[in-house]
């Protein structure tokens, strides 16, 4: 017993030795100086300069673009996510004509700036009204949001058929063994039990592709579409004012921030049972 007692308690552990202070850590901290000079020279140079007069004139517009870009990117990700599954599919189909009909669509929208597929489609098409008006599609492709739209829609459906593909096949064999093993046909062990897995799988790539679809969707003011960007560029063209441009990265950041907060949230309640 006195053994025991003699005993010396327990130790905290010695601190570890000073870093020295190197030449990347000199570097880092002077490049992080220069970031927060010029953040706060940013700052104080839009609070004086600051007009309620023209924040009263041009906000409603700048709300008014900020919902037609809400708009436009909501509904080209959403049509594209229904188009991606046939494309996704066709991608991993054993027939040689599907599967390489499907590479080359990806490859193309993929492969391509998004502004000259809007190009290709906005002024491409145009040149070919007489045929379109013979269809009746005419009055579709006339008007720059129909052609954002569906500009839109085949480029994130690209992205969003890689995107499944990849989760699709990295699902575990044993997934559809088992499936099989317990009698449920192809098509029920796809939709029960492969695509719900898939789907917790890419649900951060599909984040980050409506993150760049939001970023991506300020080139449609290039095409009259009065989206936020378009919205901004009208503002400035009356003001000369650089204020507006900030304005609108700040509308920018608060979009992506939401999201990225709410994918956050969505991602942490659907992968609860993988946590540990």
């Amino acid at each position: 017993m006195s053994a025991i007692v003699s005993m010396i308690p327990p130790q905290a552990p010695p601190p570890a030795p000073p870093k020295p202070y190197s030449l990347a850590r000199f570097v880092g901290s002077v490049t992080l100086g220069i970031w927060l000079a010029l953040g706060v020279g940013i700052f104080l140079t839009v609070v004086n300069g600051w007009d309620p007069d023209k924040f009263a004139k041009y906000g409603p517009s700048f709300l008014s673009g900020l919902g037609v870009t809400l708009m436009l990117v909501g509904c080209s990700v959403v049509m594209g996510a229904i188009l991606s599954l046939p494309i996704a599919l066709a991608r991993m189909s054993k027939n040689k004509v599907w599967s390489w009909l499907a590479y080359g669509y990806v490859y193309f929208f993929r492969g391509t700036p998004l502004i000259a597929q809007l190009f290709l489609i906005y002024y491409g098409l145009g040149s070919f009204r007489p045929q379109l008006e013979s269809i009746g599609l005419w009055w579709f492709f006339r008007e720059a949001w129909n052609c954002a739209l569906f500009a839109f829609t085949l480029n994130t459906a690209a992205y969003q058929a890689e995107i499944l593909r990849g989760a699709i096949e990295s699902v575990p064999r044993g997934q559809r063994e088992g499936a099989a093993a317990l009698g449920l046909p192809d098509r029920v062990a796809f939709w029960k039990i492969i695509l719900p897995q898939a789907m917790i799988v890419a649900l951060r790539p599909y984040g980050n592709e409506i993150i760049l679809m939001i970023k991506g969707s300020a080139i449609v003011a290039i095409v009259t579409v009065f989206d936020l960007m378009g919205e901004t560029r009208r503002a400035f063209s009356r003001t000369f004012d650089y204020q507006m441009y900030i304005w609108a990265a700040i509308l920018y950041l608060i979009m992506v921030e939401i999201l990225r907060n709410i994918w956050n949230m969505l991602e942490t309640r659907l992968t609860r049972h993988l946590k540990r």
